[in-house]
């Protein structure tokens, strides 16, 4: 079989990323995703949905890794949370979980031992300390020290922006979604002293 220099770049390339990652409880809410490919929302509802029915009911000494077409689920669970990242079919498995353990160790630094809640109601803090150890679904930085040091200056940043009295969070929400927005309980679009649009 030949294949030329393009279509050999071409499948290193795929092969070196995450497509998404999805965070989901026992009970198949979504606590965190993002997706890292382009993927129309019908598409992103039938993966969330193949999570919720292939990665859920498995038992714990079953395999982590299930095979869907074009990508895979290679998945953890810690506590009550299943950690999915969906990956390219060659990527190697065993890095992927090495990947998972050490985003799963930068929350537990910045959240002190985390969980579910801290998920939940600091989503923005969770999604800044994914973005800058992930681009583009590529581990950039595996320093676990290194990314709690940028979250901690970005923070003192905004801090030091801010006049008293001034709510922080409509700042850090700048870079949000509108979902990720909603999830936080914020209204989306209300930005500064405008209000809503």
């Amino acid at each position: 079989m030949d294949l030329d220099r393009s279509q050999i770049k071409s499948k290193a390339a795929a092969a070196c990323g995450w497509n998404f990652i999805v965070l989901m409880s026992r009970q198949g809410k979504i606590r965190l995703s993002e997706f890292f490919s382009s993927y129309t929302d019908s598409q992103k509802k039938r993966i969330t949905r193949d999570i919720a029915a292939d990665v859920l009911p498995r038992q714990a000494k079953m395999c982590n890794i299930i095979e869907k077409g074009e990508y895979k689920f290679v998945y953890r669970r810690y506590a009550s949370l299943y950690f999915v990242v969906g990956c390219p079919v060659e990527m190697n498995e065993l890095i992927v979980l090495e990947q998972i353990h050490l985003f799963v160790e930068a929350l537990d630094g910045y959240f002190n031992s985390v969980c579910e809640l801290d998920l939940v109601f600091s989503l923005h803090k969770s999604l800044m300390i994914l973005f800058e150890m992930f681009i583009g679904g590529m581990l950039c930085e595996s320093n676990r020290r290194e990314v709690l040091q940028q979250i901690v200056e970005a923070e003192e940043m905004v801090e030091s922006m801010t006049k008293p009295g001034e709510d922080v969070s409509s700042q850090l929400d700048d870079g949000l979604s509108f979902q990720e927005q909603f999830q936080l309980g914020r209204k989306p679009g209300a930005r500064g002293p405008r209000g809503n649009r």
